[in-house]
C-alpha cells in the first residue's frame, strides 16, 4: 500500500493506494494551510493530520510517494529520497518557485513522521527529459543557457505518462502507439508520445510555454515582454501578468472555460475571441505533433476541460478530417467517462481519458521501491 502525497502551498491533497487492485482508501484534501483564520498554521500540523488519518493502515504501507513538481537538470526518473535528493530539489526551487517549497515542505515533514518508510520522489518534468536535443534546445547563445540552465523541461509528466499509457493499451499497441496527449485544465499543455518517450511538448523551461491557458499566456514573442519593460511596467510585473492576468482571463475575464462557452451561447464578443483564440493555439500544436511524430495513432484528451467539453473537443479537431482525423459527433456528447470517440473510418483514435496521476505517483513508487530492494 502506497501512501501518495501533493503538498502545495496551501494544501495537501493525499490518498492510500493498494496497488493489488488497485484499490483506494482514504482520499482527503486539506485546504487553507497557513491562511488567516485557519485551523492548521502549517504543513507540519497538516501532515499530522495526514498521519492521523491514515493510522489504521499505518502496518500496512509499504512507502510514500510525493508529487515533485519540477527535477530540475538531475532528476530524469522518479527518485529514492536522500538528503542528497532533498538538496538537489532545493536547488530547483528558482525554476519552480511557487511548487517545490511546498513539495520539499511536505517531504521533510514525511520523512520526520516516518523514518522508516522509504519515499519517493515522483518528477512532473520526468517523462519529458527523453526529448531530443532538438527539441529542448532553446536556439540562444550557449554560454548563456549553459550558465542559466536555459532549456526546455515540460511539465504535466505525470500526468501524460498515465494518459498515453492507457491511450496505447486502448488500441492494443501497448508501449507501442504514437499519442498526442492533450491536457486541458486551468494549465493546458500538449506532448507528443512516440512509443512511450516523449518526443516534444508545449510547456518549456517555465509552464508559461506553449498553450493558452485558464490565466497563462502560453506563447508569446518574446520583444513584447522587453516593449513592456521599457514603456514603464516593472519586470515582476510583467511575470505576473504574463501568468495571472492573462490567457482565457485576459482576453475576457473568465478563465473557466464552463463560464467562457456559457458567455460564447450568449453572443458576447469577448468571450467569443477568447475561446477561438485557445482552439487555434490548440489546433495549431496538434497539427505541429502530427508533424513531429509522422503517424498518429491516438489523440488522448484529458484533465477538467479535455474530459468534459465535449464543444471544445468538437472545435478543435473541425477541418482535421483531410488529416485522417474524424470525431464521431454522438460518441463525443456521450457522458462515458474513458471511451473512444473518433469514427468508425478514422485514421487516427480520438480518446477521452481520464488522468490519474495519483494511481501512476503510486505505480512510479512501488517500481522504485522494488528495483531498490533487488539491488
Amino acid at each position: 500500500m502506497i501512501l501518495v502525497i501533493n503538498s502545495g502551498s496551501s494544501s495537501v491533497k493525499y490518498q492510500l493506494i493498494d496497488l493489488d487492485g488497485p484499490e483506494r482508501t482514504k482520499p482527503g484534501k486539506i485546504e487553507n494551510i497557513g491562511e488567516p483564520g485557519s485551523e492548521v498554521p502549517d504543513h507540519e500540523a497538516a501532515l499530522t493530520r495526514v498521519a492521523d488519518e491514515v493510522s489504521a493502515h499505518s502496518g500496512e504501507l509499504t512507502a510514500i510517494g510525493h508529487r515533485v513538481v519540477h527535477g530540475g537538470p538531475v532528476f530524469i526518473e522518479p527518485t529514492l529520497i536522500t538528503d542528497e535528493v532533498v538538496k538537489h530539489i532545493q536547488e530547483a526551487v528558482p525554476l519552480a518557485p511557487l511548487h517545490n517549497p511546498a513539495n520539499l515542505a511536505g517531504i521533510e515533514v514525511t520523512r520526520r513522521l516516518w523514518p522508516d518508510l522509504p519515499q519517493v520522489a515522483v518528477f512532473d518534468t520526468a517523462f519529458h527529459s527523453t526529448m531530443p536535443l532538438a527539441a529542448r534546445t532553446y536556439a540562444v547563445d550557449h554560454e548563456v543557457a549553459q550558465r542559466y540552465g536555459l532549456r526546455r523541461y515540460g511539465f504535466h509528466g505525470t500526468s501524460t505518462a498515465y494518459v498515453s499509457r492507457v491511450a496505447a493499451e486502448l488500441v492494443d499497441r501497448a508501449g507501442l502507439a504514437n499519442v498526442i496527449v492533450l491536457h486541458l485544465g486551468n494549465g493546458a499543455s500538449a506532448t507528443a508520445v512516440a512509443a512511450g518517450r516523449c518526443v516534444d511538448t508545449s510547456m518549456g523551461m517555465t509552464p508559461l510555454e506553449g498553450l493558452v491557458m485558464g490565466t497563462r499566456s502560453g506563447d508569446l514573442d518574446p520583444g513584447t515582454i522587453f516593449h513592456l519593460i521599457r514603456g514603464g511596467m516593472a519586470p515582476d510585473e510583467v511575470e505576473s501578468m504574463l501568468i495571472e492576468r492573462s490567457g482565457l482571463l485576459g482576453l475576457c475575464g473568465d478563465n473557466d472555460m464552463r463560464a467562457v462557452l456559457a458567455r460564447v451561447e450568449s453572443g458576447d464578443e469577448a468571450a467569443a475571441l477568447a475561446y477561438d483564440v485557445y482552439c487555434h493555439r490548440l489546433r495549431k500544436y496538434i497539427g505541429a505533433y502530427c508533424a513531429v511524430l509522422g503517424e498518429v495513432d491516438v489523440i488522448a484528451f484529458t484533465g477538467g476541460v479535455g474530459e468534459n467539453s465535449a464543444l471544445v473537443r468538437r472545435s478543435v479537431l473541425s477541418g482535421l478530417e483531410h488529416m485522417g482525423i474524424r470525431l464521431d459527433p454522438l460518441r463525443n456528447m456521450s457522458g462515458d467517462a474513458k471511451r473512444l470517440i473518433s469514427a468508425d473510418d478514422s485514421d487516427v483514435v480520438i480518446a477521452v481519458v481520464p488522468t490519474d496521476e495519483e494511481l501512476e505517483i503510486a505505480r512510479e513508487t512501488s517500481l522504485v521501491v522494488s528495483r531498490t530492494i533487488s539491488e
